[in-house]
């Protein structure tokens, strides 16, 4: 897979994940030609950049690929964030992976206790913009 321009890395501040959405959309759209489908891009990455600031740790890094075929978005972060102090779970999940799962054509998550990355990808239109280049 190519890059879309360089990673870009931000903490976990939800208007810094808000504009780090926005990026994914205008690099996706280099290579995506159909607004709807940018529209699912941009939602997919809004879910995994919530779940990176919400229960992750440290910076957060995205990624934007392609291979000509399909879009891959990466969101990493340092790992999740500690039970709390009496050893509880958080119990207050979203929605964020059924949207994934339900609009990415494959997608996945590794988690260790010093990394979390969550990647989905979606295959580019025949539409397509240009090839990358």
């Amino acid at each position: 897979m190519q890059r879309l321009g360089e990673p870009f890395g931000f903490a976990g501040d939800p208007a810094e994940g808000r504009r780090a959405r926005r990026a994914v959309r205008e690099l996706a759209a280099k290579v995506v030609a159909q607004d709807e489908l940018l529209d699912d891009v941009e939602l997919m990455a809004a879910e995994a950049i919530a779940n990176a600031v919400l229960h992750g740790s440290g910076a957060i890094t995205v990624a934007v690929e392609t291979d000509g075929r399909r879009l891959r978005v990466e969101v990493s972060d340092e790992g999740p964030v500690q039970d709390d102090l009496h050893g509880r779970r958080r119990i207050d999940h979203g929605r964020g992976l059924t949207v994934i799962d339900a609009l990415a054509d494959e997608w996945g998550l590794d988690q260790s206790p010093r990394r979390t990355r969550l990647w989905f990808e979606v295959s580019q239109e025949e539409d397509a913009v240009s090839s990358v280049g």
